[in-house]
């Protein structure tokens, strides 16, 4: 498979910037998927998060019905929802609900992760002494839910029954790729975040597949951190964003996205520059040339088959700039 065959897709948090609105992210968002579409992108996703002013995403579903309705055939779907946080049968209503309405282009990802702190956790009522034991039981009674074969039972999703809905296995850590391989499904791991992990959970999922549904081998996605540029200097610049952005997670200061700066050391300290290089060291960052190398790279160390991209950048045409640039470096159009 060559670089130019792999699919690829949008991560959007619906991100909060400095000075801004909320509704002006959730705009934001409507005109990048757009023009994601536009691009040929295969796919939208939006992230489940809570209590995080820099991240607007939290009503996954409802901002996935607002990007659905705005645009045509791309595929939009969540990345993920954050299944302990919810019923198994108000998530399959939910999706239902959306593949009813927009036929064909709705995807289901999954985690099991909080999603924000745990005070917040536990105002979402979750309980951590039961997530690893109930998280697959709720993926069965998702695939049930959405099953023709559930008429009989006496708990039914309307809408969802019989729909077509494909779930996605999201993770963080080699727990959920044992689990993506013994269900059968699809895989998306979080290098935006969790890079260190994603070797070993793409070779235990790969190793242990077990083909169940529609899917006979694995499928392996990337989600990455992408900021592109026509120069290798600006797109470093625009990076800083980014930067300040897991700053503030390590102080726990959450603040909507911050402007770029000319000079990151005025920032941070050396102890909290190395953690950001070490949570950012598979991010691609750099002109048209750069990222496709990069590209390169990481394709012949874990041979995805999808990237699936976010982009943290102040500048809203500069974020459009980014899917643009990454299209360009994927299929050598340049």
């Amino acid at each position: 498979m060559k670089l130019e065959n792999i699919k690829y897709s949008v991560l959007d948090l619906a991100g909060v910037i400095e000075g801004q609105s909320v509704l002006q992210s959730f705009k934001n968002s409507m005109e990048l998927a757009q023009y994601a579409e536009k691009l040929g992108y295969t796919r939208y996703w939006l992230a489940e998060h809570h209590n995080m002013p820099n991240i607007a995403s939290s009503a996954t579903s409802v901002l996935m019905g607002y990007i659905a309705g705005g645009t045509q055939k791309i595929r939009v779907g969540s990345g993920g929802v954050m299944l302990p946080n919810h019923s198994s049968l108000v998530i399959a209503e939910q999706f239902g609900t959306l593949e009813t309405l927009y036929p064909g282009r709705i995807d289901l990802g999954v985690g099991r992760a909080p999603g924000t702190d745990q005070i917040t956790a536990q105002a979402l009522g979750r309980n951590p002494l039961t997530i690893n034991e109930h998280f697959p039981r709720q993926i069965k009674e998702l695939q049930t839910y959405f099953s023709s074969e559930n008429r009989e039972s006496k708990v039914r999703a309307f809408p969802g029954e019989g729909l077509n809905i494909p779930i996605y296995m999201l993770g963080s850590s080699t727990d959920s790729a044992w689990l993506a391989a013994e269900m059968g499904l699809p895989y998306a791991f979080a290098a935006h975040f969790a890079p260190d992990y994603m070797k070993a959970a793409f070779s235990i999922y790969e190793d242990n597949f077990t083909p169940k549904g529609g899917l006979q081998t694995p499928y392996k996605m990337m989600g990455v951190n992408v900021i592109a540029a026509d120069s290798d200097e600006e797109a470093e610049y625009l990076a800083t964003t980014l930067f300040q952005t897991f700053v503030n997670l390590i102080r726990n200061e959450r603040k909507p996205y911050q402007p770029p700066v000319e000079d990151m050391d005025a920032i941070w300290s050396p102890m909290e520059a190395a953690y950001v290089s070490q949570k950012l060291s598979h991010t691609l960052i750099g002109s048209r040339e750069t990222i496709r190398k990069q590209l390169e790279g990481l394709w012949e160390i874990y041979h995805f088959d999808e990237i699936i991209a976010v982009c943290h950048v102040y500048e809203h045409r500069k974020r459009l700039e980014t899917y643009k640039i990454l299209k360009e470096a994927i299929t050598s159009t340049f």
